[in-house]
């Protein structure tokens, strides 16, 4: 994969707070810390930090990713602490494939195969998409599809970018290295083989579908398995399901962006869900059992004491969300419901209570 502009100018071990010499494990367990502190739902105002932490462990959570970025941590001007704002006007759009340009110099040896190394297989773009889903679809889980317009291996030549029935051939002036040199004693200079414009083979006959570019620009449709557990704006990492390679590199990643729909009854906080629940000034009063829906299943009975007051919540264990082998509770908040008509006989019956009541809710006040 080309690096990106941000990983020149991001340290990425530094958002989420390890070392580079941790391992796969220490860096999941510190992103998943983060990310629970971080979480918009959570903790609103925060969604440009939990971004941040997401984008870092897109990186540091692969290991070929992980790979990539440490290398270009090491040769690139990140390295040495520079960015947009390096002396001399430098910026990281100049920054090329060090081994390229000491290959060009010297051509030979380890730097001549990092300068055809640009003329190989080459992985394809990272693609996005966005997928919406129902509130119980993203606590559940669901496999389903995403549909996107987008470069794709040519039907026709399946990505080989010659007419079926042909293969290309390795060019014969450079070997199928892409670069040629030229050498001159003690110093060889290389440059892109002119016969084969440095990709290091020939088409006799070029795919008349795709020109000979072994790509083609169409609508498809991607399979996408989604997590039980997922939340809005969680970004799904689909491996090589992007856009095409070159040259028989792999395909690049897609990443789908998950947006949830609200629920009538249901909220979520984390892993859990919940609920609010209207009683009757009777039943807070002098308790109660109520039956409450679960997202899941069946309802379920729960007890109100006497004296329970509007606003207080119960949890009822293991009926939340199921993110992976953990479960979390519904949270059922009961709100006492005051009427707005009365007849005859509630009327009479309140005025009869309040007149019994001999002692005052506000006497604390001292007025």
């Amino acid at each position: 994969m080309a690096p990106q502009r941000e990983w020149f100018e991001k340290d990425y071990y530094k958002i989420l707070g390890v070392s580079d010499g941790s391992t796969q494990k220490e860096i999941t367990r510190a992103y998943r810390k983060l990310a629970k502190e971080n979480h918009p739902d959570a903790n609103p105002g925060r969604e440009e930090r939990f971004k941040e932490i997401s984008a870092a462990y897109d990186v540091l959570g692969d290991a070929d990713r992980r790979k990539e970025y440490d290398e270009v941590r090491r040769l690139g001007p990140g390295a040495a602490g520079f960015g947009n704002g390096a002396p001399g006007g430098f910026r990281v759009e100049d920054l090329g494939d060090f081994g390229d340009i000491f290959g060009n110099l010297f051509g030979r040896g380890r730097n001549q195969r990092a300068s055809s190394r640009g003329t190989g297989p080459q992985r394809g773009a990272d693609l996005e998409a966005e997928l919406h889903l129902s509130f119980e679809e993203a606590v559940s889980g669901v496999t389903t599809s995403v549909n996107l317009t987008s470069d794709t291996a040519c039907a026709v030549c399946r990505g080989s970018g010659a007419e079926p029935g042909t293969v290309p051939k390795p060019c014969p002036t450079c070997n199928g290295a892409g670069v040629t040199t030229d050498n001159q004693g003690l110093f060889g200079f290389s440059s892109p083989c002119t016969t084969c414009a440095g990709r290091g083979r020939i088409i006799e006959r070029p795919c008349v579908n795709c020109a000979g570019t072994g790509t083609e620009r169409r609508p498809r449709t991607v399979k996408v398995r989604i997590p039980a557990g997922v939340q809005e704006g969680q970004r799904i990492r689909m491996k090589e399901r992007g856009g095409p390679g070159r040259h028989g590199g792999p395909a690049g990643d897609l990443y789908v962006t998950v947006h949830v729909a609200s629920h009538p009854l249901f909220g979520r906080k984390a892993n859990d869900l919940t609920l609010t629940v209207p009683v009757t000034f009777p039943e807070a009063a002098l308790g109660a059992d109520i039956t409450v829906p679960t997202l899941d299943g069946g309802p379920v009975t729960l007890r109100i004491p006497a004296g329970t007051r509007s606003g207080r919540t119960f949890r009822v264990k293991g009926r939340g969300v199921l993110n992976g082998k953990t479960a979390g509770d519904l949270l059922v908040s009961v709100e006492v419901a005051v009427p707005t008509r009365l007849s005859v006989a509630e009327r009479k019956a309140l005025e009869e209570l309040a007149a019994a009541s001999d002692a005052s809710p506000r006497a604390h006040l001292g007025v």
